[in-house]
């Protein structure tokens, strides 16, 4: 992949997870809060960003969106293939609480 499709992939990246980001604020914003990852002021600002303001925004050649699991313990947890069905469950709701608690923390 050459530096230009890398930038396209990047900006497209950006315009769908605006679009994503505020339609999920607009339909539940509590919930767009925690599976985003992000507090009440960006909330605020993408959830009134016009269509116009969005695409100038994702034409940047900086990504938006990041990993939140940034610790081995939490990709450990997501990554637990093939230890049993009954043990993956309990590793990714382990993973997510882990995650809610990093949200709380930074509200």
């Amino acid at each position: 992949m050459n530096p230009d499709q890398i930038l396209a992939e990047i900006r497209e990246a950006n315009l769908s997870y605006l679009m994503l980001a505020q339609s999920l604020i607009r339909t539940d914003r509590d919930q767009a809060l925690f599976r985003l990852g992000i507090n009440e002021e960006t909330a605020n600002l993408i959830g009134q960003l016009t269509p116009a303001q969005m695409m100038k925004i994702s034409v940047g050649n900086t990504l938006l969106c990041r990993f939140r699991m940034d610790d081995d313990m939490v990709w450990s947890l997501l990554t637990s293939h093939g230890k049993g069905s009954a043990n993956e469950g309990v590793a990714r709701l382990h993973a997510s609480i882990l995650m809610a608690g990093r949200h709380q923390e930074a509200a």
